[in-house]
Order: structure tokens, then sequence, then C-alpha cells
């Protein structure tokens, strides 16, 4: 039997868009979402933004979401698929040992991936992102790029079992293609068919 579980990474400073919408679009389709961070605790999640007439990213505070698992305590061969938020999270995050190793799995395994905004910075550190066509926010093209990735500037990138996107302005293309893959995967067919 499949799993009905997926994963969404978390630290503080998770955009809470990109960390609510997808918490709560798989409960919609009968999946169960398992916050995971560094710690199991709460998180403070920021809205960001670029403000109009500013040229750089500001950043509010958010809600607070609890992580319901630590990375550390994650066994992701229990998980049918992983959701890497962005804000300014990942790059805190993306040097945990746990991280590095839950992430390089569902690369391994070919479950399905879904990345938005600064959320690249994880699996770009871990390793996984050479020759993969993915999207995400602008500034993070370097990152994605210096560690072999290929950057496309759309709404929607999919590379086999990785969705991507830009921002949380994305979530609609995004978050319906990596719905599509679970429920594909739930059901026993290739999640990038």
């Amino acid at each position: 039997m499949q799993s009905d579980k997926a994963l969404i990474i978390v630290g503080d400073a998770s955009e809470t868009l990109d960390t609510l919408y997808p918490y709560l679009r798989l409960q919609e389709d009968g999946f169960r979402p398992v916050v995971a961070g560094p710690e199991k605790r709460p998180f403070q999640m920021v809205l960001h933004e670029v403000r109009p007439g500013w040229t750089i990213t500001r950043e509010w505070e958010g809600y607070i979401i609890e992580a319901d698992t630590a990375f550390r305590d994650v066994d992701p061969a229990d998980y049918a698929g992983i959701f890497f938020s962005g804000g300014r999270a990942p790059e805190y995050i993306r040097d945990d040992e746990d991280l590095i190793r839950i992430t390089r799995h569902f690369f391994e395994t070919g479950k399905p991936i879904a990345s938005v905004c600064h959320g690249v910075e994880i699996p770009a550190r871990a390793g996984c992102v050479t020759g993969r066509r993915m999207s995400c926010v602008r500034k993070c093209r370097f990152d994605l790029e210096i560690c072999g990735g290929i950057f496309v500037d759309a709404p929607l990138v999919v590379d086999g079992n990785l969705v991507s996107g830009r921002t949380w302005h994305d979530h609609g293309p995004v978050m319906g293609e990596w719905m599509r893959q679970l429920r594909a995967a739930r059901h026993g067919s290739s999640a990038a068919a």
C-alpha cells in the first residue's frame, strides 16, 4: 500500500503561503501533510514579497506552524512525496545532514517532489539538481546553476518527478501537477506519466 503522508519542509522564516497552501491542498486530496523541521517545535513563518516601489524582498511576520517531527526522526521511505517551501528558511537549514539524507531519498527513488521560490537551495545543496530543469525565484538562479541545474523562468517546470515554480504566485499550476503525481503514485502508476 502506498503512503498517504507527504513531507513539508520548514524552518524559521519559511514563507507562509509557500507552506500553508500545500499543507491544506494535501488534505483536500486525502493526503496527510507532515511538517518537518530542524527540531519538533513551533516555527515562525513570514510573508515574503517585493513591496511596490522596492527592488528587494520585504518580510513580515506570518503565522506559526508546529513541526510534527524533526529531520533526524524522519524515515523518508514512509512518505509519498516532499515539498520544499521558500522564504529564507532554506538558506539556514540546507546544511542539516538529515535534511540532505531525506532530500536525496526522494530524488533517488523518483517520488513526487515540489519546490518553489528559495526551496531550490535545499536540493541544490544536497547535490540533486545536476542536469535537472527547475524554476525558482530569480535571485536563486545562481544557486541552481552553480550546482549544475538548468534554470527556467516559468510558473511551472516539470522534469520527471520534479515540479517547481518561481514563487507562491505559481502555486496553482505547481500544486496541480504535484497533486496529480501524488495521486498517480498512490494508485500505482508512474509519477511522471
